[in-house]
């Protein structure tokens, strides 16, 4: 008998705040604790292995102006996922912190905290950057490039596995001395060991460095549609996306060895959109209409100015596309986008203007990205299949739209396939994420 390999799914919380895509109506403030409640329980009822709050430390913003469809924000994750730990009992809980505008000591602290509140569902979603806009509101108003982020990121991660390993594994506390490069640690520290040994640890890790520092440091890859892991919804066919999946998981899991770690240490999952409908065709003017949605006229001009740069408030979002050159500016204005991406962006909405001469609103939304995966609950179910069997990826991460329904309408209508397949739980067997996700305990390191 052939053992199928079994599938993982989290999923991303979306904005609760602003418009919510194809309602028309105002969604749930984003402080109300009752919409996050909502979600968890449906996640944990869909027996995902967690759940991952989005971070952000300021609104979306092109030169002063606020370009956020969600200007509403996020309350801060950690404080929320402590909360909904209570009303939870298998779900993982994972918080997006970045490393910039932390620090290893406090960190460490709070997600031993949720770890122990949660009896060993936490997980910390490392971002190794914020957008300049961010970066102001705290002491480090300057940015390191990409090799000094990931430089303070391993230092940061590395203090904070001698943090919690400071307890032993009989419950005594030991001094941590700590003297580096970017960071001061001494004392003890106040948190017993986590009930995980420590918080399982996540990296969006598309880049070179990403891809380096993930396979040292991670747990799971938050594999994202970029150039290195193409998914079904973009250009090309379907094989080829299929083929760059394989690469992008052969070459992540290749990397391994070098660092003494099996590739059963790390998992690869993507994250995926999804639209579902009862036809196929159904399914694509739905899709059609939810990114027309999630570009109304208020935000177009918003999303232009951040790859043509600096100012177009004065054109009408209906107008014609502007013939100017992109004059980008200082790159930190930019957010985390490099320049090479930003010009990509831009000229093909440049070349689709020319083509098509479509509205700027028009360009915008036909050059923004679409959903991943498109279809019937059948075929996108046997499309995540073919993903996982064909080791393109270990699992997903969903990021449904936000309108209401969207992620129940997957776990109520997909979810159910996959078990028939045999490649997706049909019960939580045991209590801690890292059991969740088949990782082992790390080694006390005394």
């Amino acid at each position: 008998m052939t053992v199928r390999k079994r599938m993982h799914l989290a999923v991303r919380l979306p904005g609760l705040g602003g418009t919510t895509a194809g309602t028309g109506r105002r969604s749930a403030s984003p402080v109300d604790f009752a919409a996050f409640e909502r979600f968890a329980r449906t996640a944990e009822r869909g027996l995902f292995d967690f759940l991952l709050l989005a971070g952000g430390g300021r609104s979306g913003e092109t030169e002063g102006r606020v370009h956020d469809p969600d200007p509403g924000g996020r309350p801060e994750a950690v404080t929320v996922l402590n909360a909904l730990a209570a009303v939870t009992e298998r779900l993982g809980l994972a918080a997006t912190v970045d490393t910039v505008s932390h620090q290893p000591y406090e960190l460490a602290r709070r997600l031993a905290t949720l770890d122990h509140l949660s009896e060993g569902r936490a997980a910390w979603n490392i971002v190794t950057s914020t957008p300049a806009a961010t970066a102001e509101n705290f002491r480090r108003g300057s940015r390191p490039d990409a090799t000094g982020r990931h430089r303070v990121a391993a230092e940061f991660v590395q203090v904070s596995r001698e943090l919690w390993d400071s307890w032993t594994l009989d419950g005594v506390s030991r001094p941590v001395a700590h003297r580096g490069r970017h960071f001061d640690v001494a004392g003890e520290f106040t948190v017993p060991r986590p009930p995980q040994g420590h918080p399982v640890l996540l990296h969006a890790g598309d880049s070179p460095a990403g891809r380096d520092f993930a396979v040292r440091a991670a747990d799971v890859v938050l594999a994202g549609p970029g150039a290195g892991h193409r998914l079904p919804g973009r250009q090309g066919s379907r094989q080829d996306t299929l083929e760059a999946g394989r690469a992008f998981y052969a070459e992540v899991k290749g990397r391994l060895a070098a660092h003494g770690r099996s590739p059963e240490e790390l998992k690869i999952m993507p994250l995926v959109t999804y639209v579902l409908g009862d036809t196929a065709a159904e399914a694509r003017e739905r899709a059609a209409e939810i990114r027309r949605e999630r570009i109304p006229s208020r935000n177009a001009v918003g999303t232009l100015e951040r790859t043509r740069g600096p100012d177009f408030s004065s054109d009408d979002p209906d107008g014609p596309f502007p013939a100017v050159d992109p004059d980008l500016g200082p790159l930190p204005a930019r957010g985390r986008s490099t320049a090479a991406d930003v010009l990509i962006v831009a000229e093909k909405r440049r070349a689709h203007a020319r083509e098509k001469a479509p509205s700027i609103r028009q360009t915008v939304i036909e050059t923004s990205r679409h959903p991943t995966f498109v279809g019937t609950p059948e075929s996108v179910a046997a499309e995540l299949d073919e993903f996982v069997r064909t080791d393109a990826a270990d699992g997903f991460v969903l990021v449904p739209r936000a309108t209401p329904g969207a992620f129940e309408e997957f776990v109520d209508r997909v979810v159910p396939l996959l078990q028939e397949r045999g490649v997706f739980r049909t019960a939580y067997t045991d209590t801690t994420l890292r059991s969740h996700l088949g990782l082992a305990e790390p080694i006390w390191k005394g």
